[in-house]
């Protein structure tokens, strides 16, 4: 059964570290198809409680109700965001961190092992506004498909690597301070074959957030690789009939 566009939720895409918003367009264009308003806006990558101040801001202009989606660090900052917001019906995590208070992704990571991501990474210094630096952190672009994407073509990936948006590495340790994840229904997708947050990472974080969790044989860049497994997952969240 399909609902009439209008009463369709709208759905907010949250890109992670690494990517932007275009990582998404293999979804948003099966969501737009199937009758959804769709938005993915940038995500900031330079802290955590600014990254959610920013998404939260941004979701007063979204006309409710909303499913919001996050992929990777993405995740983080939705649960921070989403919280005390009575328009947001689902949280959708796609191979994403989904923290309890006090927890940053960097320790979820490196609670299990079987993430490779320190050593690709290119630390790259930025002045900060007050005065000091700060490190951004970029995958090098010889082994971002390996790492990020290895189940996307190499032109593609190739794309990806130089058009990447860099994460502040204070983001990556900064620590959760809501958890909405408690009080909204979640979802959580599972790609088996991630080598930035351990499968093992992400199953923990789904049975403790009791999410709906479905599993995919997909890298990191699974909303590229597999945008149809994303959609569907989204479109549970968003029509509860069908869960």
């Amino acid at each position: 059964m399909n609902l009439k566009p209008e009463n369709k939720s709208t759905v907010v895409l949250v890109h992670g570290a690494f990517a932007d918003s275009s990582s998404w367009n293999g979804v948003i264009e099966r969501l737009q198809h199937d009758g959804y308003p769709v938005v993915a806006p940038a995500n900031p990558l330079r802290g955590l409680a600014s990254d959610a101040d920013y998404l939260s801001s941004f979701l007063k202009s979204v006309d409710g109700p909303i499913v919001l989606v996050g992929h990777s660090y993405g995740g983080a900052v939705i649960s921070q965001a989403a919280a005390g917001n009575p328009e947001i019906k689902a949280l959708v995590y796609i191979a994403a961190f989904i923290p309890e208070e006090g927890e940053s992704a960097l320790g979820l990571s490196n609670k299990f092992p079987g993430s490779t991501l320190g050593p690709t990474l290119n630390p790259v210094p930025f002045p900060l506004p007050g005065g000091g630096s700060g490190t951004d952190l970029y995958i090098k672009a010889d082994k971002f498909h390996d790492q990020f994407a290895a189940d996307v073509p190499t032109p593609v990936t190739d794309l990806m690597a130089a058009t990447q948006r860099p994460v502040a590495a204070s983001a990556l340790e900064e620590k959760a301070t809501q958890a909405a994840w408690k009080t909204i229904p979640s979802f959580s997708l599972i790609a088996t074959d991630d080598y930035n947050i351990p499968p093992a990472a992400q199953r923990f974080m789904a049975e403790r957030a009791r999410a709906h969790t479905a599993e995919v044989k997909a890298s990191h860049a699974v909303s590229v690789s597999q945008p149809g497994a994303v959609t569907r997952l989204i479109e549970q969240a968003a029509y509860p009939a069908t869960r």
